[in-house]
């Protein structure tokens, strides 16, 4: 696929978010190397580049090893922003939502459902379920993860509740999540996880924290998403993608359409503007 035509000439860029899995990463769930050089050049003309993912920061900052000095990261879908190792913004569940998810998770595997729940800290995610079949599916995106015998006991703030369903999540976190939704935000964030968090926290909280910070415009933002959780984040761009692998619904919303994650798509639009 070719880039947008409408793309616009020497645009005044500081701010590039990018959500990970189906938009940045490539078909083999992996940074693309075109991106690296981009990072430097960016840094150079003063533009800060921010991965939005539902990961952990620890697994962010793990993935951007070799140019993670100095960057920022919007974590678990929003919950969390680092920049430079200073935290920017952050914003826990109460902790009676917690337990009253960690009950509801353990009422549907009690019924049969083959499902795990991950609780996420700013520093690491506790889990009760640690059967190898279960982590090898949740390692991807919290590589320090810390087994506790009680997710009721965990020992500090919870930023997000993670739903796993190896069958369909959607049903499962509608009977998880769905109590808490006039008094919560909850999203299916992939094709088997789905989230809870604080009201109000998503990526595009996160994009307008960082902005505050950065003392930048919506006009200075670019943006790039695949799925329903990157829509409040796509929203706060003055320049928002959408990659043509999307959901139909993130393609009506964003600004203009970007090649697939598996054509490098992020890459291509970033080396077009910021070349």
């Amino acid at each position: 696929m070719d880039l947008p035509e409408e793309l616009p000439e020497n645009p005044d860029v500081r701010l590039v978010v990018a959500d990970m899995d189906g938009t940045l990463l490539d078909g083999d769930g992996e940074i693309p190397e075109g991106l690296w050089p981009l990072l430097d050049r960016m840094e150079e003309r003063g533009i800060v580049f921010a991965p939005a993912s539902g990961r952990q920061y620890a697994t962010l900052r793990e993935m951007f090893a070799r140019s993670a000095r100095g960057m920022t990261f919007i974590a678990e879908n929003g919950a969390l922003v680092m920049r430079d190792g200073v935290e920017v913004s952050s914003t826990a569940l109460d902790r009676e939502t917690v337990a009253a998810a960690v009950r509801s998770v353990r009422t549907l595997a009690e019924d049969g459902s083959d499902v795990g729940l991950v609780l996420a800290g700013a520093g690491t995610a506790w889990v009760e379920r640690t059967d190898e079949r279960f982590l090898v599916q949740a390692r991807p995106y919290y590589r320090s993860i810390t087994p506790v015998p009680d997710l009721l006991e965990v020992p500090g703030a919870v930023l997000k509740a993670a739903l796993f369903d190896f069958g369909e999540v959607a049903a499962s976190s509608r009977i998880a999540f769905g109590p808490f939704e006039e008094t919560h935000q909850w999203v299916v964030s992939g094709e088997r996880w789905s989230d809870l968090m604080a009201r109000g926290v998503d990526k595009g909280t996160a994009v307008r924290a960082l902005q505050a910070d950065l003392g930048i415009t919506r006009a200075q933002t670019v943006a790039f998403g695949d799925f329903h959780n990157d829509l409040g984040m796509l929203a706060e761009a003055g320049m928002s993608f959408a990659v043509a692998n999307a959901h139909p619904d993130v393609i009506e919303a964003a600004r203009f359409l970007a090649p697939a994650n598996t054509e490098d798509g992020v890459v291509r639009v970033l080396d077009a503007l910021v070349g």
